[in-house]
């Protein structure tokens, strides 16, 4: 751990902040033209994040998780819920009003286009969402999913035409290209699915040489509400919502800049302030390259070390919360972050978070797992200068969970955060349960490599395997109680508001 301390117990201590995380709920209009589902059949058992029979229920199981913070806030406080990232799968309009309607708690209709089983078949029915509780305020994060088609590529005219067209998006294979590209030699129809069949199946997918397709591209019922967001339009949608706060942390000056970053205070007696952070790609900057990647442009990254330089002057202790993490990603995988064309690179990135006393934590999502790292103090006389990053797993992919995060002050100039995954309470037989137990034998039949890989143990020329202080768990959990030593300063304002830490200690 970076403070150097053995865990206390988690009852030791003064709770002084609780919340909940959420993360790549990846709501989907499965009916949508432009879904690339033939990549699953192209590289089965390598493309889950293109299809995944869960990807029937997104709306269902979000709103089975916020039944469950719901709740357990009726058994104990919560200051706020963050989502951080990943809120649509293609950032279509429509995808993005489901997902806010559900927090709202607004009949959804799930389907679109000719909206066909939306009266018989249990993935496609309309239903009443619970809504969050009025007390819990929820601010949002930008995911890679929310601004580009598949989290990946930029979105062209030719690709935003395609969401509110009547025919199927026809698209090369990006994976057999150096390029990395969609666009190139176009021969194969994405498919959609048929929503009036009990599971899902696929249709109108394959090469365009196929007789199937003799007589050209084929045809669905159009929608507008499919079109293509901006990321501005995106954020402009925050605003049009009855839960609280107004904008969920973006503001007027947000839209007028086109900036999607914030920071907030969640309890004005606690110095601790959430620093939300894109550090996704530019639209520009991926055209060529892969928007799945970490990245920070200068006017980002200016803003950063802007509010960590407040933050540590005003005597706050700081959550960063963002959608990529650091430090868990072989350089040039696909989760990787893109020193290539970030103003900064990972290693100088976590370099200058780790000359920040009072910096907690890093929290995110994006690779759909489970996962505590610790960012150990590179000066081993200022243990204060090290962070952990706690990532949450998806909504949508195996274990399907949110995070409970509870920060804890001792006075012996310490800071616990007791991280906890959260299963969203389910009842049997409804369409959240269904979408739990695909989640469950999708994970078996393609098992996830980060946490299956065997026999790496820090092997550099595995994909995944690089990093020994990573043990992600077989079972998708992970929970644990963290502990972070503040500066001498930081302990003077803190003193009064912790309790006293029980259980063996060793500086």
């Amino acid at each position: 751990m970076p403070a150097g301390y053995h865990a206390a117990p988690v009852s030791s201590g003064e709770k002084v902040l609780s919340f909940m995380a959420i993360s790549d709920v990846h709501i989907t209009d499965k009916e949508s033209p432009s879904q690339p589902l033939f990549l699953a059949r192209l590289h089965a058992g390598k493309s889950i994040a293109v299809y995944s029979p869960t990807m029937l229920y997104t709306t269902q199981v979000l709103d089975a998780a916020i039944r469950t913070v719901n709740a357990l806030r009726k058994q104990e406080p919560i200051d706020f819920l963050i989502s951080l990232g990943d809120v649509a799968n293609d950032g279509q309009y429509n995808e993005l009003r489901w997902y806010l309607d559900v927090l709202d708690g607004k009949v959804i209709t799930p389907s679109s286009g000719a909206h066909a089983g939306s009266g018989f078949i249990d993935y496609q029915r309309p239903f009443k969402a619970a809504g969050l509780d009025p007390t819990i305020p929820w601010y949002q994060a930008v995911g890679n999913h929310d601004h580009f088609y598949f989290g990946t590529f930029t979105m062209d005219d030719r690709l935003r035409a395609s969401f509110v067209s009547d025919s199927l998006f026809v698209m090369s294979d990006p994976f057999a290209t150096k390029e990395f590209s969609i666009n190139g030699n176009p021969k194969y129809y994405s498919g959609t699915i048929d929503g009036s069949t009990p599971y899902g199946t696929i249709v109108q997918m394959g090469p365009v040489t196929d007789p199937l397709f003799a007589n050209g591209s084929p045809k669905i019922v159009a929608d507008p509400d499919r079109r293509s967001l901006t990321r501005k339009q995106w954020m402009t949608e925050f605003f049009a919502t009855s839960t609280l706060p107004v904008g969920h942390g973006f503001s007027a000056a947000n839209l007028e800049n086109d900036f999607s970053c914030y920071s907030f205070i969640p309890k004005a007696t606690v110095p601790i302030k959430i620093i939300v952070l894109d550090d996704t790609s530019d639209e520009l900057v991926s055209q060529n390259h892969n928007g799945g990647r970490g990245f920070l442009n200068e006017q980002r990254y200016t803003w950063l070390v802007r509010e960590l330089d407040a933050g540590q002057k005003e005597e706050q202790l700081m959550i960063v919360a963002a959608h990529i993490p650091l430090g868990v990603e072989k350089a040039g995988s696909l989760l990787s972050w893109d020193d290539r064309n970030s103003f900064v690179t990972e290693k100088a990135l976590v370099a200058k978070l780790q000359t920040y006393p009072n910096l907690l934590l890093w929290i995110a999502g994006h690779r759909h797992l489970n996962v505590v790292k610790a960012f150990v103090s590179p000066d081993p006389d200022r243990a204060e200068l090290g962070f952990w990053q706690v990532e949450t797993s998806s909504l949508r992919d195996f274990p399907q969970q949110l995070r409970r995060f509870d920060i804890r002050v001792h006075n012996d100039a310490t800071v616990s955060m007791v991280v906890t995954n959260i299963d969203p309470a389910v009842q049997e037989g409804t369409p959240a349960a269904t979408s739990r137990s695909y989640a469950v034998l999708t994970e078996q039949r393609y098992p996830h490599p980060r946490i299956y890989q065997s026999g790496c143990d820090g092997d550099p020329t595995l994909p995944y395997c690089f990093d020994r202080g990573i043990r992600p768990l077989p079972f998708g959990s992970y929970n644990a109680e963290l502990l972070k030593k503040v500066s001498s300063t930081m302990a003077v304002k803190l003193k009064g508001m912790g309790g006293e830490r029980k259980g063996n200690q060793s500086p």
